[in-house]
């Protein structure tokens, strides 16, 4: 069995083991990946490094899922994409933000 097909039916068997959709594990994904990130860069989640791990994993995955579907399914890509970066992106800007306004009232 090729890489490819092996990772789908290992994400096959975590959708079905826990129950939840295929976007809701994108979200958990996403946000799982930016704190593994985080722990072993050492990063703060203000950076742009945790979220471009987050960013480079799911290349990765959609890359994964192109092989083994033999193309591009656009819709359901940019789905994947959105559900898997949103929190991450959002929780990055946030903090860097937060940090900005508190760098001014020192």
């Amino acid at each position: 069995m090729n890489l490819p097909a092996q990772y789908s039916q290992f994400i096959k068997w975590i959708g079905d083991g826990t129950g939840a959709s295929d976007a809701l594990l994108h979200v958990h994904a996403g946000m799982a990946v930016l704190i593994a990130a985080r722990l072993v860069t050492g990063r703060s989640l203000a950076t742009w490094v945790p979220f471009s791990v987050v960013c480079a994993a799911e290349f990765a995955n959609e890359v994964l899922d192109r092989l083994h579907n033999g193309s591009w399914l656009w819709p359901d890509t940019g789905l994947d994409v959105l559900n898997t970066l949103f929190w991450p992106f959002v929780l990055m800007v946030g903090l860097r933000v937060r940090r900005a306004r508190v760098g001014r009232r020192v």
